[in-house]
């Protein structure tokens, strides 16, 4: 059963600004809540081209979309390759780049995956360790914390999951796999616990919640992925057209903050200058400068969404 409740649902919608016979992205198709909400916007020529890495979500879709297949392809692949799929599918061209009207990001991990224990994301069920989106793809877990160094572990819990205690933790999980490898989420969990002293672990929520972020993140590439993914998202957008991005947490925000500051306008000139004469023209203006956050309402329906942050751009 795939049960995800979509955040920001009409909130992120209603920043692409749907037309009936637009072409719009979903980069992150996950339970088709936005998929759903802007497929059903959409008149007889309208398109929406849906991209998910994960087979189980991909399938559900398939169910969700159902009275929308005239106008939906779902695609199995990495946002990362956003410019490449949409030439694939032989979407308008313009100097060699294609044209969309709007595209959706929702960074946020899918319910299920979370749920699910035998997908190793969850640090509440003893379960392999995973956290694969891509079911195909060959780096888990269980190689980070069975074969990276000492120092790239710390690295990344730190830098990935704001976790104070990443070297302890990380000379610890060191230490346990040398007398035998990692091989389960309950493991780990056990670890980290070790790792972290008992006053901490008392408050803050789950102490392992912050390493399997770190590590979910590490796994999926997740930071480079949308990294890429944004850069090719402005580069795709018609005049007009605009892009949705929802972040859950400050990394994330953090790089779509900067990625999109990058290509508003920036004058060059000195201020006492009467007129602009350096010509550097912005890509892209922001909808809204401070992220849009979830009411009270949705709050109380979805924890999840307390830390979701939406940032709306549009194409100039």
């Amino acid at each position: 059963m795939f049960h995800h409740i979509t955040v920001l649902k009409e909130e992120a919608t209603e920043g692409l600004r749907i037309k009936r016979d637009g072409i719009y992205v979903d980069c992150t198709l996950g339970g088709a809540g936005h998929s759903s909400l802007i497929a059903s916007k959409l008149g007889e020529y309208g398109r929406l081209i849906a991209l998910d890495q994960d087979d189980w979500a991909l399938d559900h879709a398939k169910e969700k979309l159902a009275p929308y297949t005239d106008r939906v392809s779902l695609v199995k692949t990495n946002f990362r390759f956003l410019e490449e799929t949409l030439k694939n599918l032989s979407v308008p061209l313009k100097d060699g780049i294609p044209q969309v009207d709007g595209i959706l990001f929702d960074l946020g991990v899918s319910s299920p995956q979370f749920d699910e224990a035998d997908r190793g994301f969850s640090y509440n069920h003893d379960a392999p360790l995973d956290m694969r989106m891509d079911q195909s793809s060959e780096l888990t877990a269980a190689h980070i914390v069975n074969e990276w160094s000492e120092q790239e572990i710390a690295r990344i819990l730190f830098h990935y999951g704001d976790e104070k205690f990443s070297r302890r933790i990380a000379k610890i999980m060191v230490e346990r796999r040398a007398l035998g490898p990692i091989q389960t989420t309950g493991q780990l969990v056990d670890i980290i616990k070790e790792g972290i002293p008992a006053a901490a672990r008392r408050t803050g929520g789950h102490p392992a919640k912050r390493s399997f972020q770190a590590l979910r993140i590490a796994v999926n590439d997740e930071l480079g992925a949308f990294e890429e993914g944004l850069h090719q998202a402005v580069r795709c957008l018609a005049p007009g057209g605009r892009v949705s991005v929802i972040t859950f947490h400050s990394l994330e925000d953090r790089i779509c903050k900067q990625i999109l500051n990058g290509y508003v306008e920036k004058c060059t000139c000195p201020p006492d200058f009467p007129m602009c004469v350096c010509g550097n023209k912005g890509q892209i203006k922001l909808i809204n400068r401070k992220p849009t956050i979830a009411g009270d309402v949705e709050l109380e329906q979805n924890s999840r969404a307390r830390s979701a942050k939406l940032r709306v751009a549009e194409k100039l």
